[in-house]
Order: structure tokens, then C-alpha cells, then sequence
């Protein structure tokens, strides 16, 4: 399955694909378009996309309201305290991602004491982790009961985050891990997705799924990408 990551899977789903919407935060944190305008720009030097976009979102209560059942809510918790409140107004049945890995908001962000979102009730409970994210991190979540793992969000970077090609070795590295170390594991490999050969690296060492995100920004590519998938999904 293609997973359409944020922030183009607020706004695009497609067939035979997932579109994962967020990530919404407890209260509504404003300024999206003047801060895409002001840090969203393509980089050279590391051959990908930079940006400091910060988790700008609508908030948790108008996602809730707003947002399908069919795309997965993405979340994002700033404050240890905020956990409960988010818990009690999400169903036990909407899937969710857990963003714990944003590098963009100026602080860490919560990830102890949210295994309490795992519900089999939930067809996706994903963690997304940080391509800086440690083994021993990632096998602290398997221990804490999360078995659907995202690799990788964007990768640290002076000026904000940097998505594309630059986050292969990271992703590779995490799969691989999952893979090896924790049992009935399900990846969700992303970075620098832009053709079918790409997807069958990440398939050729244990991920079991894919996520696009920054060829959406060309629409040659994310065309080319989408008909290969489709070829191949019907072979």
C-alpha cells in the first residue's frame, strides 16, 4: 500500500492509496501559509526539500470534525499533559499516526505514555520515527505495544527539515533493524520515493508498505511514480 504523507495528504488521495492527514496538535497552532512562504524552499546542497513548517494545523477538534474516516489522522503531542485530553477525543476505532519525530517545533515532542493509544480496535496505530530516532528507542515502542512503524520523517537540519533522497541511508538502516530485531513488525518505509525501483529497495530488505511525500512537488515525477504503481499493482 502507497501512503500520501502530510502535508500533501491533507489535501490529495488517490486510488489504491492511503492519504494520512495532520499532523493536528491539541489547539490550533496558526501561521501555515506565511511560514510555508518564509522556510519552504528546495536545497541543493543536500539534493531535497528544506522546511520549518512547525506543525501549523487547525487543531485536534476540527480534524476530528472535518477530516474522512478513510484517510489516517495524524497527531502530534507538544506537552506530556495534553496526552489524556487528545486520548479522550479520539475514538478508540479512528486510525491514527503518531508523530513523535517533527524537528521543527522547538522542543522534543512527547513520546512516553502514549501506548495507550494502541487499540485493536484501530486498523493503524503507526509511530512515526525521526531518522535520528535510536534502536533502543524504536525497540522501547515494540516493547510499549506499537507494532506499525513509519521510517522515516524529515532529518534535522540547521534550517528546518530536510525530506528526499538525503533520508534513504536512515530509512534503510531503521528497516533493517525492525526487520531483523522485532517480530510481527509492519514498516512503512518512506524517503525519497520517486520511482517503483525505489519501493522495491525498501521491499528487498523487510518494509511492507510506502510513503510519498516529497515527489508531490513534481508533477512529472509524481505522475511517473503513480503510473509505475499502478502497472504494477495490476501485473
Amino acid at each position: 500500500m502507497f501512503f500520501i504523507s502530510p502535508p500533501f495528504g491533507n489535501y490529495i488521495s488517490l486510488p489504491n492509496t492511503i492519504s494520512v492527514t495532520g499532523s493536528f496538535t491539541l489547539h490550533e497552532r496558526k501561521g501555515l501559509i506565511s511560514q510555508i512562504m518564509k522556510t519552504l524552499y528546495y536545497s541543493f546542497e543536500y539534493n531535497g526539500w528544506v522546511n520549518k513548517i512547525g506543525l501549523r494545523n487547525k487543531g485536534i477538534d476540527w480534524a476530528l470534525k472535518n477530516i474522512d474516516k478513510s484517510h489516517i489522522l495524524s497527531i502530534a503531542i507538544l506537552k506530556e499533559s495534553e496526552i489524556n485530553e487528545i486520548y479522550k477525543k479520539i475514538p478508540e476505532d479512528r486510525n491514527i499516526e503518531i508523530n513523535i519525530s517533527c524537528p521543527n517545533v522547538g522542543h522534543k515532542m512527547v513520546s512516553e505514555g502514549i501506548s495507550k493509544f494502541v487499540n485493536p480496535k484501530r486498523e493503524w496505530c503507526i509511530i512515526k520515527v525521526s531518522p535520528l530516532t535510536s534502536n533502543d528507542e524504536i525497540k522501547h515502542y515494540y516493547n510499549e505495544g506499537f507494532r506499525q512503524f513509519h521510517c522515516c520523517n524529515t532529518l534535522p537540519i540547521e534550517n528546518g527539515g530536510l525530506s528526499g533522497k538525503a533520508i534513504v541511508p536512515y530509512t534503510n538502516e531503521k528497516i533493517k533493524y525492525i526487520r531483523e530485531n522485532l517480530p510481527n513488525s509492519l514498516i512503512i518505509a518512506g524517503g525519497g520515493v520517486t520511482r517503483m525501483q525505489d519501493v522495491n529497495s525498501y521491499k528487498s530488505i523487510g518494509a511492507d508498505h510506502f510513503s510519498a511525500c516529497s515527489v508531490f512537488f513534481d508533477p512529472y515525477k509524481l505522475t511517473r511514480l503513480y503510473v509505475e504503481y499502478m502497472q504494477h499493482k495490476s501485473a
